[in-house]
């Protein structure tokens, strides 16, 4: 049952924007000085289009702002499924964030990041104040879409975009033909049917796994270290898709709850953790059995073939 919460906790505050699914971009900058800037944002929002304007924001307490107070210009690269490694380079402190990294110049000398989703390149237009951060609105005079699939940030971690299978509407009598050619289509339509079949698993399968009081991302995070041990905080970031600052929230989540220790940059699973994490299989496994059990040995072995040839 959901709750409203009047009590601005900013960490639970930001774990409720998660809820929120954006793109994930990179905004680079270079001041009049030379000194450059790459900073990760997710705040990224189109504001008008005569003229055409956007916004993004970023931390007062950000040592990047400097360099894009003092710039002409700043690139918003849109970043693509394939470039979390560009989202978590710019994510972290660096004296140095462009060492090792192609990119281009742009307008003002503003990196542009190959291979993005799109990049809008911006005339500073105008900063407004907004709380703890600046909202930086610029205008748009070049852009570039490679229809790339983009990046996209969703409850604390990193998501690809699949396209909704769509609901089934209401049969009418003036449209019998056409829907029944239309759903007969749809029915030799492979990928169409694997999207409604995630659909109906998870549907039963993740108001379970919700109840035990865990996101998804957490539990992956615990399931993760059951199977490993111990981890380093890079290592688990690598292997579940999820910024740092992002995963140092569901670590201190876990933590708190009594299921990881953590020592320095290494992550532990303790045995109550273990614990949870068989409950959270158990959970996997009833689900697996409830949908799958009707199937022979040799049917199972088959889609198990199936889905690793795709």
């Amino acid at each position: 049952m959901s709750t409203l919460s009047t009590e601005f906790d900013p960490k639970a505050f930001r774990r409720a924007l998660g809820n929120f699914a954006t793109g994930v971009t990179v905004i680079t900058a270079t001041a009049s000085d030379g000194s450059r800037a790459g900073v990760t944002a997710n705040s990224f929002n189109s504001v008008s289009l005569d003229p055409p304007l956007i916004l993004w924001s970023i931390s007062k307490n950000s040592g990047s702002y400097s360099v894009f107070e003092k710039a002409s210009h700043f690139a918003v690269n849109i970043l693509a499924a394939d470039q979390i490694h560009l989202s978590n380079h710019f994510a972290r402190p660096s004296d140095d964030k462009f060492k090792d990294i192609q990119f281009a110049l742009g307008l003002g000398d503003a990196a542009i990041l190959p291979d993005t989703s799109a990049c809008f390149q911006c005339e500073q237009y105008q900063t407004l104040d907004g709380g703890d951060h600046w909202i930086l609105v610029g205008k748009v005079v070049s852009f570039v879409d490679t229809g790339r699939a983009p990046l996209v940030y969703h409850g604390g971690a990193y998501s690809a975009v699949i396209p909704h299978a769509g609901s089934k509407p209401e049969k009418t009598s003036a449209s019998d033909a056409a829907q029944s050619k239309n759903e007969q289509r749809l029915a030799d339509n492979l990928y169409y049917q694997m999207l409604q079949a995630v659909k109906r698993y998870q549907a039963d399968y993740q108001p379970l796994q919700l109840a035990t009081g865990l996101r998804t991302i957490e539990a992956r995070m615990l399931l993760t270290l059951n199977d490993f041990g111990t981890l380093s905080t890079q290592e688990l970031e690598d292997r579940i898709g999820m910024p740092d600052s992002d995963l140092n929230v569901a670590v201190d989540t876990l933590c708190r709850k009594g299921w990881l220790v953590r020592e320095g940059n290494q992550l532990s699973i303790n045995p109550n953790g273990v614990e949870q994490a068989e409950t959270l299989w158990r959970i996997a496994n009833d689900r697996q059995q409830a949908v799958f059990g009707q199937f022979s040995d040799e049917e199972i072995a088959i889609f198990r073939k199936v889905l690793s040839a795709i």
